[in-house]
């Protein structure tokens, strides 16, 4: 059972749980990944709710975002979740299933095909509007050397995806 809610009312709670982590989720046929980010804004884009999330070019994830365009925010409190986002933090869904690592209730989803996840209740379902990568002669020298080191003449640059919320809710 899911009940909506407000977005915008919720604000304060999905960005205090950014600060700690919460899960980025994304499905490709079978394959379901979560994935723990802390990098994340909520607001208004194009008259519509949207979540902006930045993911490394590296990432497994990204492959899933590029290819399908949807994604879920799920967020969780409590040690569970520290648990959960610690092992989705440091493990890579090429090389594990991190739902059934971490012992995760997938739900069905309400429009983008995404599942939630019951011990992460609040969901957030999301359709990339828009994506671009980050510029790093944009940025700060000081971030830039801090955020995107050079490595055998390459950076691992994040790519901005904005979401807009088509379904907001808690799992109950």
């Amino acid at each position: 059972m899911k009940e909506k809610i407000d977005v915008l009312e919720h604000a304060t709670e999905i960005l205090q749980a950014l600060q700690s982590g919460v899960l980025l989720v994304t499905k490709d046929g079978a394959k379901v990944n979560a994935m723990t980010i802390s990098w994340g804004a909520l607001g208004i884009d194009w008259r519509h709710p949207v979540f902006k999330t930045f993911v490394r070019e590296s990432r497994f994830t990204r492959g899933l975002l590029d290819k399908t365009g949807v994604f879920n925010i799920a967020v969780g409190t409590g040690e569970q979740a520290k648990q959960v986002l610690g092992v989705c933090g440091s493990k890579s869904g090429r090389d594990l299933d991190k739902i059934k690592e971490c012992g995760l209730t997938l739900e069905d989803g309400e429009v983008t095909g995404v599942p939630a996840i019951r011990e992460f209740p609040l969901t957030l379902e999301c359709r990339v509007v828009y994506k671009q990568q980050k510029d790093p002669m944009a940025m700060t020298k000081e971030n830039r050397e801090q955020f995107y080191p050079e490595k055998d003449g390459k950076c691992d640059n994040h790519i901005l995806y904005v979401g807009e919320i088509v379904a907001a809710y808690r799992v109950k």
